[in-house]
């Protein structure tokens, strides 16, 4: 089946929201307040996440430091995202980098003290 049919049925909504966070919205022309929807920014700005939240860490080194934070090896983790250990132990330099830390420990710690495991 097509992806697009996923979506037939459904009314056409396009949001958009400004580099503040404040929302473009419209549906038809016709604006969030005409068609009776409010805005809660501070639900998109959960949804969306943020990148004071992650350290600066982009989705793949977030990967790799939840499985570091599950106590996985480098061996493990290469092997679970299909990687190879030298791509890993440079994600690793990089996350400590960003992060500040200089150790496996360390980034495991950041990541449970920011919720993100």
């Amino acid at each position: 089946m097509p992806s697009h049919e996923l979506f037939d049925g459904l009314p056409d909504l396009l949001l958009l929201l400004r580099r503040d966070g404040s929302p473009v919205a419209h549906a038809g022309g016709r604006g969030l307040p005409e068609l009776g929807a409010a805005t809660d920014l501070s639900t998109v700005d959960g949804l969306r996440g943020s990148a004071a939240d992650t350290g600066g860490l982009s989705p793949r080194e977030l990967e790799v430091v939840r499985l570091v934070a599950a106590g996985r090896s480098n061996q493990a983790i290469a092997a679970e995202l299909v990687l190879s250990e030298k791509t890993v132990a440079r994600h690793l330099s990089n996350i400590f980098g960003k992060l500040g830390v200089s150790s496996r420990t360390a980034a495991a710690a950041y990541a449970y003290e920011r919720g993100l495991v």
